[in-house]
């Protein structure tokens, strides 16, 4: 980074000539956004912070085998996914290329905090299988890969 010296008032400052880093927000994704998986190239240079879990309060159906649609039932479990820091820019450009059904929403991590996450109609995703038990996406793709090699 460099800075340039400036005369502010008879007192020499140093400021940066490059723009302050763009503000970052939290997403939790569940599905193919997540790393190795068709729409991860979409996160773009969004930063990834690491794997977590949902409270133990979301069901997750499978769209078709395509991707997972997630969203908040009482009777729910704990759900895989990452977390990662985009910026508004990141965050439209997700949006805008996720499946039709998908939106943005609260989601409850684990460890109790609150964040944005990928969600689904639950009116929706009654219409399709029910994975839960398989507690994430990436479980139910290795048990359906797992199914047609064996």
């Amino acid at each position: 980074m460099m800075a340039v010296m400036t005369d502010v008032g008879g007192l020499d400052r140093a400021c940066d000539d490059m723009s302050a880093e763009e503000p970052t927000t939290e997403l939790f994704v569940n599905g193919t956004l997540m790393q190795g998986l068709a729409l991860h190239a979409n996160l773009g240079d969004a930063t990834f912070l690491g794997e977590t879990r949902t409270a133990p309060s979301y069901r997750l159906h499978s769209i078709d085998d395509v991707h997972p649609g997630m969203y908040w039932a009482a009777d729910g479990s704990s759900i895989a996914g990452e977390l990662y820091a985009v910026t508004a820019q990141q965050r439209a450009h997700i949006l805008a290329t996720e499946p039709p059904g998908l939106y943005f929403g609260p989601v409850k991590l684990a460890d109790g905090r609150t964040t944005e996450g990928v969600l689904f109609s639950a009116v929706e995703a009654s219409r399709y299988p029910d994975i839960t038990g398989f507690g994430g996406w990436r479980a139910y793709q290795a048990a359906i890969h797992r199914r047609t090699t064996a």
